[in-house]
């Protein structure tokens, strides 16, 4: 989950204040759609514009991939440890890293992240609503494009209050699973919501670790919200999709491949490995386990209770998700199983011969 041209930006005064619920608990709103809270109107103009003019039509391609992992990327700029010593630990999900992206794409971890935060803004600025609100919705909206995609809560209300957030707060590919699991602790989460965070790579690609091979995905099935990324995280690599690996990079298990140091390292880690390991056998569970810290994370540095439920106007993701398998031309014995206390479930491979994965075009 981690430059090229990009514009400062005055960010939008702070007049977009944070809203608290409305007493109306059901509204019409002026396009006819129905929601549980007249201040959430605006989010359905907001969905009709971005569906078809970020998402290209409701697709789960580039700019969905990308919008999921912006939510990580502002929100996890938070740290209590920080603040405790009396220095500023970033707001959580507050939308600086749009509003100060001259600052904040400064910082490794934002490599390639100016491209969807120069497509955002214009849609914030547009509705009029705050930046920390519009990455988390849009990223709900995105990943709900994906194939059997996950109900991600949206709540609205943050202003444009922000200011930079301290740079060294967001992993890297590069960072041990130590450092990783005490990034996040001191966010709020526990080692196995490090891997349910995770479970965002299932419909992800790496565009900037080797800008040689940008949209190389990190499993065989981008578009699908399903557990592959998981299955194929654990097989034995055995290639370099580019000219060569590069830092934070490991080798692949399969051509068109992209697998990251960090993923291998926490799939494969004892303080990891069983819950990566229970992504597999349990999709419910893991579609659960993802809805419930993408809600953690988009509520770090805000009070639940001063905000506004707007979760109705998310839409339902459709579509169907085939059950874990090995890619063509993979068996058991190219499986590293790492989990210690239950054997690595018995999958069957795809039919047919090894293919290459396609790249996800950057235009999608």
């Amino acid at each position: 989950m981690f430059s090229k041209a990009f514009f400062s930006f005055v960010a939008l005064a702070a007049s977009v204040t944070a809203a608290v619920p409305s007493v109306n608990r059901r509204a019409t709103c002026s396009n006819g759609k129905t929601t549980a809270n007249d201040a959430c109107c605006v989010w359905f103009d907001v969905l009709d514009d971005i569906q078809e003019n970020l998402f290209h039509g409701g697709q789960c391609g580039e700019n969905a991939h990308e919008s999921l992992r912006l939510i990580f990327h502002d929100a996890i700029a938070f740290s209590p440890a920080l603040t405790a010593q009396g220095q500023f630990g970033g707001g959580g999900a507050d939308g600086s890293i749009m509003a100060h992206t001259d600052v904040e794409i400064q910082f490794a971890a934002n490599n390639g992240l100016d491209d969807i935060i120069e497509e955002q803004r214009p849609f914030a600025l547009k509705h009029n609503v705050s930046f920390g609100d519009f990455i988390q919705f849009a990223g709900a909206v995105g990943v709900a494009n994906c194939n059997g995609g996950p109900q991600i809560q949206f709540f609205a209300g943050r202003s444009n209050d922000s200011q930079p957030a301290p740079d060294g707060l967001v992993p890297l590919p590069t960072d041990s699973v130590t450092d990783i699991l005490n990034r996040v602790g001191d966010a709020g989460f526990s080692s196995v919501e490090l891997v349910w965070m995770l479970i965002s790579h299932t419909v992800a690609a790496q565009d900037k670790v080797d800008d040689s091979i940008p949209g190389t995905p990190f499993d065989s099935t981008p578009q699908d919200f399903d557990a592959q990324f998981f299955v194929e995280s654990m097989l034995n690599g055995t290639l370099t999709p580019g000219s060569a690996l590069h830092d934070g990079e490991v080798l692949s298990p399969y051509p068109g491949e992209f697998r990251l140091q960090s993923d291998a390292l926490i799939g494969r880690d004892s303080r990891t490995a069983c819950e990566w390991q229970k992504m597999i056998i349990d999709r419910a569970n893991m579609l659960q386990k993802f809805e419930q810290t993408v809600l953690k994370l988009s509520l770090l540095g805000f009070d639940k209770t001063t905000l506004t439920d707007c979760s109705d106007v998310i839409p339902v993701a459709t579509g169907t998700v085939a059950d874990p398998f090995l890619p063509a031309g993979k068996s058991m014995a190219d499986i590293e199983a790492a989990c210690a206390s239950t054997p690595f479930p018995t999958l069957s491979a795809a039919p047919g011969p090894e293919t290459t994965i396609p790249a996800i075009p950057l235009d999608s």
